[in-house]
């Protein structure tokens, strides 16, 4: 009973963290690791300590970047913080609006309204918010691709 309790509390953390991968509000690659780890505790199940360590150190890595890439995506292209904070606003009202393509399209024209908020001209606040964008972007598919790595080691595991 105990293997059964592992397996399912780690199975939900495994799509819990898939959803933070694209939700800023869940830390995705700590909650898919997570869930790793209690896969790895159940009685019948482990995996490599190697392994772990891996993608222990890669979750720390991955949520690091996510928090630099934005920025450096911003800043490589003179954007400003009030346009990454745009992006990331676009991005979970994208969530909710426009599915699924909302979480593509807002992250850019929230940038995009941001930056000109901030007296740019069009052509200056474009390019800023579309160094935004690509560094959420970026961050999004890093964490989206760690994720589903994840669940596959998982699924040869258990299967």
């Amino acid at each position: 009973m105990p293997e059964l309790f592992f397996i399912v509390i780690g199975i939900l953390f495994l799509i819990v963290g898939l959803m933070g991968a694209v939700l800023p509000v869940l830390p995705g690659p700590p909650l898919s690791f997570a869930g790793m780890l209690l896969i790895h505790f159940s009685p019948a199940h482990s995996f490599p300590i190697s392994q772990l360590i891996i993608f222990g150190i890669l979750a720390a890595a991955i949520a690091a970047l996510d928090l630099l890439l934005p920025i450096l995506g911003t800043k490589k292209t003179g954007g400003s913080k009030i346009g990454m904070y745009g992006a990331t606003i676009g991005l979970v009202l994208g969530l909710f609006m426009l599915p699924p393509f909302g979480i593509f399209i807002l992250p850019f024209v929230g940038a995009l309204i941001a930056e000109m908020m901030t007296d740019k001209k069009f052509p200056q606040a474009m390019k800023a918010a579309l160094g935004s964008f690509l560094g959420l972007l970026a961050g999004t598919l890093l964490k989206i691709a760690y994720s589903t790595t994840i669940i596959i080691f998982v699924l040869i595991l258990l299967f």
